[in-house]
């Protein structure tokens, strides 16, 4: 079961990184949507950032540097459902940009962003807590 989800969470970080990494403009009007990033940051994170997820959807799918991958797929599900929610107490309500950076897609409610990250969030905290555990219960096997 474990592995499923690992593969699962890895494909989606695949996918959401590759939309990204063929439309970097499209992905850097998304960050600047958000209203928390310096513009000075915005086009170095356009680029980078999926790089990021989909390095990080590879090693999750072919189960390489698994604690690594994550608590870093925790660490960025975290900060960005924290930006999605400080962003709706604020009142801004923008396109995720989460998946696609088309203009074409239908646009979400804030709300449906945040619980859909939250549930990613918690199935990353469960993948990290249990790939954590295996390495602590394979060190004391080991002794």
């Amino acid at each position: 079961m474990i592995k499923i989800i690992r593969i699962l969470l890895g494909i989606i970080f695949l996918y959401a990184g590759i939309d990204k990494i063929l439309h970097p403009f499209g992905f850097a009007i998304s960050i600047y949507n958000y209203r928390i990033v310096p513009d000075g940051l915005i086009s170095p994170l356009a680029v980078i950032l999926p790089w990021v997820e989909c390095l990080l959807g590879i090693f999750l799918v072919l189960g390489i540097f698994v604690e690594g991958s994550a608590l870093l797929s925790t660490m960025l599900l975290g900060i960005f459902s924290a930006i999605m929610i400080f962003n709706l107490i604020r009142g801004v309500d923008v396109d995720c940009g989460c998946f696609s950076q088309s203009s074409e897609t239908l646009k979400g409610n804030m709300a449906w962003y945040i619980i859909r990250d939250l549930m990613l969030f918690t199935i990353s905290i469960y993948l990290m807590r249990w790939s954590f555990k295996k390495e602590i219960s394979d060190e004391r096997s080991k002794r």
